[in-house]
């Protein structure tokens, strides 16, 4: 039988480098290379270990946010086409609406070949971070934004999106509702556990009293100008809590500087992280900008109660005082009421992690891989 070629693009290719590198490699890790033959094209080259055959695109940082790279296909235009008509793909895979995967899009336009793509980055929702101090450009930007997403989307044959809020959102903008798919994230449930708990964590690092963990890339637009507010109000309680960051970014130094008290420990593996998330007692997530939110479900499933931003994904992820609490993602004094309340009603406490852990349990990456390979080789059917 011959295998299904799938062109896959992704500008970054790093495992463990955000929630949508994350989501990547689960499929990647669940190939099965009897049944498919996979070919990406990124321009971030992967580790020395990725098992798959890659054209890497000359590629450069995007200002403001130098940690990620934005492949430019323009630079390798003959060379990538020459790459692609050799690999004759069935399916093209694109992760983003970024120049390579508008290279990617109208490659598989051109020549009638069907196309996937995870709504993984909702960019929308970032546009009243960047333009914040040109505040009379942010209606005319955002309407150029959804715009160009709206033809980006609408081009492709199928779009899985990770959340119905998000859904409804994108088909208020009139994107087209018939070509989207719910796809949430799954969760490894035997990485991220309770009993990665480590009774010994807080005194390893000179914590004496409960830990308030925040874990995410550093950069502004994750709404850290809340997180400091929160901070800001425990110093003035007297700090009855600890505030740990786990994660790297272009905004640590000055989130560090405005959090002096605060211990951050850098970007962590999952096996570190895991550890943090069953040893913290709170986990406080005030990023408005997620399209899903796999920090809040790993959290979740570490048995550790979460306070959240109400909006994004994570709106989806917690029923309200049922899997955690949510609050208006500006209002830090709600936040920081939520964080006292864990630690005030233990009957509250106990019932949210039993109900979280019973939903996190519930999200199983194999059968969610195996929907988005039946859709990929439905996809390639369909095209013959």
């Amino acid at each position: 039988m011959r295998k299904i070629r799938v062109a896959f693009f992704a500008d970054m290719l790093i495992e463990n480098f955000d929630g949508a590198a994350r989501t990547i490699y689960q499929i990647i890790q669940r190939i099965d290379r009897s049944r498919y033959e996979f070919f990406f094209i990124t321009g971030s080259a992967p580790g020395p270990d990725f098992p798959y055959k890659y054209y890497l695109v000359p590629s450069i940082e995007i200002p403001k946010n130098e940690d990620y790279k934005m492949a430019i296909p323009a630079l390798a235009f003959f060379e990538m086409n020459n790459a692609m008509l050799i690999f004759k793909p069935d399916v093209i895979h694109i992760s983003s609406p970024s120049f390579l995967g508008r290279y990617a899009l109208d490659y598989g336009r051109n020549h009638q070949i069907p196309v996937i793509t995870i709504y993984h980055t909702h960019f929308i929702s970032y546009i009243d971070y960047y333009f914040k101090d040109a505040k009379f450009l942010i209606d005319a930007v955002k309407a150029f934004v959804i715009s160009r997403n709206k033809s980006f989307y609408n081009g492709c044959d199928l779009v899985l999106v990770p959340s119905q809020s998000l859904m409804d959102e994108l088909a208020g903008y009139d994107f087209d509702s018939d070509k989207m798919k719910l796809w949430p994230r799954g969760m490894n449930v035997s990485l991220f556990s309770p009993d990665k708990k480590n009774s010994n964590l807080k005194k390893e690092y000179g914590l004496d009293r409960p830990v308030v963990l925040f874990a995410s890339r550093l950069v502004w637009e994750k709404n850290l100008i809340t997180l400091v507010s929160i901070y800001e109000k425990n110093e003035v309680e007297g700090r009855p809590f600890t505030f740990v960051v786990a994660g790297d970014g272009v905004a640590r130094e000055e989130l560090q500087e405005q959090m002096p008290k605060a211990l951050f420990l850098g970007k962590l593996d999952h096996e570190a992280l895991s550890i943090w998330y069953a040893s913290a007692d709170v986990f406080l997530f005030t990023s408005e900008t997620e399209t899903y939110g796999n920090v809040v479900v790993e959290a979740m499933a570490s048995g550790l109660t979460v306070v959240v931003a109400n909006a994004g994904g994570p709106n989806d992820l917690v029923n309200q005082f049922v899997t955690g609490i949510k609050c208006d993602p500006r209002d830090a004094e709600a936040f920081y009421a939520a964080v006292k309340l864990y630690m005030t009603d233990q009957q509250l406490r106990e019932t949210i992690i039993d109900n979280a852990l019973q939903y996190a349990r519930g999200l199983d990456w194999d059968q969610l891989t195996a929907t988005y390979f039946d859709m990929v080789a439905g996809m390639q059917n369909q095209s013959k």
